[in-house]
């Protein structure tokens, strides 16, 4: 469906945009194509079903690794005294857990080995990032997020027979393999939104779609731990490999790169896309303004605000069960759904998040980048609250392992803020900008388990106090960054001559962007 007037969403009819509030509407549609069925939502789905495959392509290791590791040698020394911050449990000597039965070969990889190996994955996943929002952005996305997913699942299925190297080099070698081809997916996500969101509809399709990472991790690692105790590891790796593989298929067949050329898109769906996101949904081709983007203060806010959040998340992720098992005494290997649940909640609450800030921007009841802070704030404050709190728990297992499930469920509703602002400020370099975004976000999985351990050399509870003020000192740090820096509007370096021909801008220059916003051109804001 046209949009009323003529007037695309990205800008507002010339008379009636002199002393528009930013909380005015942009625009009014008559009618909104149906959801249930539409080519737009097929594509988030198709996505949270790859991120789910991809998620779980990530964290089957680290559960298969207690499987695959001969622990034989791993006992400590009987003269070794092993410190505790709680007192054990009754009947508790303080051993380690029951390694799952032995279903396929164990190798005897020390803890060093072990720890290269699970990290193996981020060094392929830094260096793609960045040229796949690029290229995904020029060519369109579909075929380097099918193809991220494809390529990381067939290399899955070669784990087990890497894995008989003993010094653990190919395994090493295969993972960040993986990491290589999974670096694309998620700027690839970025870029085809960027065509296929329509504004009043991408906080929902964007946490509908990354929200699949979450619903992977939660099914992963039980079902990992599952597939490990009864048809042994190798099988955990042919299983998700296979998975990831037949899910590409159906993705190149349902998914195209553009709505003006999906097969299957009605004419009313594919009008009111192309109509209401305007001249932003075309690609940026070679030309990328990178010295203005490095410039950017809306921008920058976005990354420095993804590293601090992504610091509490890779704190968890990290050292939750090494918390649980080692001063709680917890046995996750028990309940592993319990180590998963945060992630159902995560799920849960970005998806929740997505469809009421939409809510919120369409019935005008705040402005855009009110709703970005708004979700945002509470993403990162009120888990920093949580955080707190847990390092104040003491020995109370139910409480601590309370505070820090909810603190993962409330993060989610960042899904809708900071993470989907790429697609505010400048649409159609949006992959480009999550690959920055993604890439400066890894740098917290690389620092937080070294600060962690350095904290908790001794075992405290107090270290671990320190661990979780850090955290939420962190978030609370981010929060208020992004809160003073952020926008809402496109950054005129994102701008092409159509959006002021659209907006009756006129020429370049300053004076003629400053003309632009002031007689109905694109909703923008210079860094």
């Amino acid at each position: 469906m046209a949009v009323q007037n003529g007037y695309s969403v990205n800008s507002a009819p010339a008379e009636e945009s002199e002393g528009a509030r930013d909380t005015d509407p942009l625009v009014s549609f008559k009618t909104v194509p149906a959801r249930c069925g539409s080519a737009r939502y097929t594509l988030a789905t198709m996505m949270f079903f790859g991120f789910s495959v991809v998620y779980g392509l990530r964290v089957n290791l680290s559960v298969a690794m207690v499987a695959m590791v001969n622990h034989t040698d791993a006992e400590p020394a009987p003269n070794i005294t092993v410190l505790t911050a709680c007192p054990l449990l009754p009947g508790d000597n303080g051993s380690k857990p029951v390694v799952p039965p032995d279903l396929g070969p164990q190798y005897p990889w020390d803890a060093e080995t072990q720890g290269w190996l699970l990290g193996a994955f981020f060094f392929g996943y830094l260096f793609t990032q960045i040229p796949g929002g690029y290229l995904a952005g020029h060519y369109g996305g579909s075929a380097y997020l099918g193809g991220g997913v494809l390529g990381t699942a067939a290399l899955t299925l070669l784990t087990p027979l890497a894995a008989r190297d003993t010094s653990g080099w190919w395994l090493f070698t295969l993972r960040a393999l993986e990491g290589f081809g999974e670096g694309v997916t998620f700027p690839a996500m970025m870029a085809m939104f960027a065509r296929w969101a329509p504004p009043l509809e991408r906080s929902t399709l964007t946490a509908i779609a990354s929200s699949g990472a979450s619903f992977g991790a939660f099914v992963a690692l039980p079902l990992t731990a599952y597939i490990c105790q009864t048809l042994g590891w190798p099988a955990v790796f042919y299983i998700c490999g296979s998975g990831g593989c037949v899910w590409a298929v159906f993705w190149f067949i349902l998914v195209s790169d553009d709505p003006r050329t999906h097969p299957r898109i009605s004419e009313e769906e594919k009008n009111y896309i192309i109509n209401s996101i305007g001249a932003q949904g075309s690609g940026h081709g070679w030309s990328v303004p990178v010295l203005r983007m490095a410039l950017s203060g809306p921008l920058w806010a976005i990354i420095l605000c993804q590293m601090c959040a992504n610091w509490s998340y890779y704190t968890l992720l990290t050292t939750m069960p090494t918390y649980m098992a080692n001063v709680l005494h917890f046995e996750l290997s028990s309940n592993a759904f319990l180590s998963a649940l945060p992630y159902l909640g995560a799920l849960l609450f970005s998806v929740l998040s997505g469809f009421t800030a939409d809510a919120l921007i369409e019935r005008n009841t705040l402005s855009t980048v009110m709703v970005r802070k708004l979700f945002t704030i509470t993403g990162l404050l009120l888990p920093a609250v949580c955080l707190v709190a847990v390092g104040y728990a003491g020995c109370s297992a139910v409480p601590a392992v309370t505070l820090l499930t909810v603190s993962s469920t409330l993060g989610g509703t960042s899904a809708a803020g900071v993470f989907v602002n790429q697609l505010d400020i400048a649409p159609r370099y949006a992959g480009v900008l999550l690959g920055i975004t993604n890439t400066f976000g890894t740098i917290p999985g690389v620092l937080a388990p070294i600060v962690t351990g350095y904290l908790t050399e001794d075992h405290s509870l107090t270290g671990w106090r320190q661990v979780f003020w850090v955290a939420a000192g962190v978030n609370a740090l981010g929060a208020l960054i992004f809160t003073c820096m952020a926008s809402g509007h496109i950054q005129t370096w994102a701008l092409t001559e159509d959006d002021w021909v659209e907006g009756e801008g006129g020429g370049g220059g300053r004076g003629g962007e400053e003309e632009a916003g002031r007689r109905g051109g694109p909703h923008i804001k210079d860094s």
